[in-house]
């Protein structure tokens, strides 16, 4: 079991120099940094949203490879190994760490298609990150659109095409501890955005029984289902990984099994 947190991402690059490589490169890279800080400019200062810089980065990136881990010990098999676009289970967790990192880039240019606009702006970033990595031009190409598909498909409403895509795009709906919820709420206003958000308290995320992934949604009190029925489960059905997740509720008084149903 491990807690859903910004820390999540330390333990899984220690054990990949690929990962720690590249984790470096973006945790450097002055552009990618700026696009976070002004991600939270647009959404926190001027919209009064909830974070969507940095530290959300480090949680979704982390999370992403928790999961790939887990769904690789049940012998899950990879949309992009099984077309030849990545070359191994490195390269897997290299694409799921650079989207989980970078989904969010633009909301620097605005909330309104941030997933769209947020895929064009990393091209130039992924071309650059991913030759200082060694790949040469053919596979810098064939990495860089996988992780721009991946981008792009965080959007509620669009269809991941890959299991690498439902990973990143599911990890990014779990950041909803203590008001991280994913959903955009306007900050100090009452209503049920926030009221669900600030009910979660922790998530968890392990080795399933009965499905591969289990994912443990402790809560103050039940108004947190709001959050798992208009953020999560939108994102685990255009995700490809429905049949991977289930999902347990606890509160104080009461414990049951969420999804599937």
């Amino acid at each position: 079991m491990v807690v859903v947190s910004p820390n999540l991402i330390n333990y899984h690059i220690s054990s990949s120099s690929l990962l720690k490589e590249a984790y470096q490169a973006i945790e450097s890279d002055e552009e990618l940094s700026t696009l976070l800080k002004m991600s939270n400019i647009m959404a926190v200062t001027r919209l009064r949203y909830n974070d969507h810089g940095l530290t959300h980065a480090r949680i979704v990136a982390g999370v992403a490879l928790e999961m790939v881990d887990i769904l690789n010990s049940h012998g899950v098999e990879f949309t992009t190994m099984r077309d030849g676009t990545t070359k191994n289970i490195d390269e897997v967790k290299l694409i799921v760490m650079l989207t989980g990192y970078m989904h969010d880039i633009g909301n620097a240019v605005h909330r309104f298609q941030h997933e769209f606009i947020g895929a064009l702006l990393a091209k130039d970033i992924l071309n650059r990150i991913l030759t200082r990595l060694g790949f040469d031009r053919k596979r810098v190409v064939e990495l860089r659109q996988e992780v721009m598909h991946m981008i792009y498909s965080t959007e509620y409403n669009v269809q991941c095409l890959t299991i690498e895509c439902g990973i990143t795009k599911v990890a990014d709906g779990l950041d909803m501890a203590e008001g991280r919820a994913r959903i955009p709420y306007k900050l100090g206003k009452i209503d049920m955005h926030a009221i669900s958000a600030l009910s979660i308290k922790r998530v968890e995320i392990e080795r399933g029984d009965s499905k591969p992934i289990r994912v443990s949604v402790y809560m103050g009190d039940m108004a947190g289902l709001f959050q798992l029925e208009v953020v999560l489960m939108p994102k685990i059905r255009t995700s490809l990984l429905g049949d991977y997740i289930e999902i347990f509720v606890y509160t104080d008084s009461k414990q049951f099994r969420y999804y599937p149903k």
